[in-house]
């Protein structure tokens, strides 16, 4: 089903490609947003959704020095989050607090908890403990993956350990498993690494078909991974026979740049594009379905269970977003700076 928007619309001053639910604020729907200009000084939006779900508000307004390539929010302090940035040559890390508004029209300025400088490449992707409170941080660079102890009281992080990819992997980003706090999973081209925490070793790998632009554990059960890929669009995995995916949906028609599993709702997967479009997936995959065996050389059901494609953006979607409060709604950023809100609920009770 196509279709235009019929979401809440909030725009950014400059170009943006990442923005990230506020899990840790149970009272409001809330997301972080920041932009990625080279020549002007960037901007940290703090938005949140009206009682009414009718506009969005900016609740914070705050200079970040570089551009944002990467942000995260803290799951268990809405005032704490994280960002990767660039100088235009050089990558960085840290951790930022909010602070404390009272109301102000004029933000003050963002409090810079602590730096992640242990990184020798560029550095891809700040990675937090999915939900609740844990004191491990992981990043990822193109060559390394960091576990870092975050001790946000005294404004410090330490490195726990380092493991390198290996020669000839080049790491682009990853998501932690919401099953098992000693496992991630790290995108590498057109393969996915597993890595155990404990050990820091690689413990697993799938060969995809294409690049791998983005990747997502299902919170609902476990086992199941979502990619998103340049060519074959939207795979899903079963860990447990990663030989070929139980599922493919045909994704964009051009490059599939994310992918979200919805926090609350099985199967019900977003995902966006380059093709300046952001589409709805059902997939359908019964308890049955995952315990049928398959052969190792069989081909993956093909389907196309589109629920909707929101396609009125006007540049190429890059962020993703669940509310992680009200998981019937999520965001949307394109690059040209424009965030909109929508509610899903409509398809839910189909």
């Amino acid at each position: 089903m196509q279709g235009g928007s019929s979401g809440i619309g909030y725009g950014l001053k400059y170009q943006a490609r990442c923005i990230a639910d506020v899990k840790a604020d149970t009272d409001h729907t809330s997301f972080i947003t920041g932009t990625l200009s080279l020549k002007d000084e960037n901007e940290v939006h703090l938005i949140r959704l009206s009682s009414s779900g009718s506009e969005l508000i900016c609740e914070g307004l705050f200079s970040h020095p570089n551009e944002i390539w990467d942000l995260a929010s803290c799951p268990f302090d809405q005032r704490i989050f994280s960002t990767v940035f660039s100088n235009g040559e050089n990558f960085g890390a840290a951790i930022w607090q909010i602070p404390e508004l009272y109301g102000e029209l004029n933000s003050p300025q963002l409090e810079r908890v602590t730096s992640l400088d242990e990184h020798a490449s560029k550095i891809n992707c700040v990675l937090w403990w999915p939900s609740g409170r844990h004191d491990k941080l992981i990043s990822i660079d193109e060559e390394n993956i960091l576990l870092w102890s975050l001790d946000c009281s005294r404004k410090a992080a330490q490195v726990q350990s380092k493991e390198s990819a290996g020669m000839l992997h080049y790491l682009s980003g990853g998501t932690w498993d919401p099953h098992d706090s000693n496992a991630i999973a790290a995108t590498s081209e057109s393969s996915i690494q597993f890595w155990d925490l404990r050990t820091m070793k690689k413990s697993d790998s799938i060969a995809c078909s294409a690049y791998v632009r983005n990747v997502d554990y299902n919170p609902k059960k476990k086992h199941l991974l979502v990619t998103a890929e340049d060519e074959t669009g939207i795979s899903i995995w079963d860990l447990r026979r990663p030989q070929v995916p139980i599922q493919q949906l045909p994704g964009h028609t051009h490059w599939t740049s994310a992918v979200r599993c919805n926090p609350e709702y099985d199967g019900l997967i977003l995902s966006a594009g380059t093709d300046s479009a952001v589409n709805l997936w059902l997939a359908s995959m019964s308890d049955d379905e995952l315990k049928s065996e398959r052969k190792v050389d069989s081909s993956p059901r093909q389907g196309d269970p589109l629920l909707h494609s929101y396609s009125d953006y006007e540049d190429s979607v890059y962020g993703l977003a669940w509310s992680f409060r009200e998981p019937w709604i999520f965001a949307s950023l394109s690059y040209d700076g424009r965030v909109v809100v929508e509610s899903v609920k409509p398809f839910l009770s189909r």
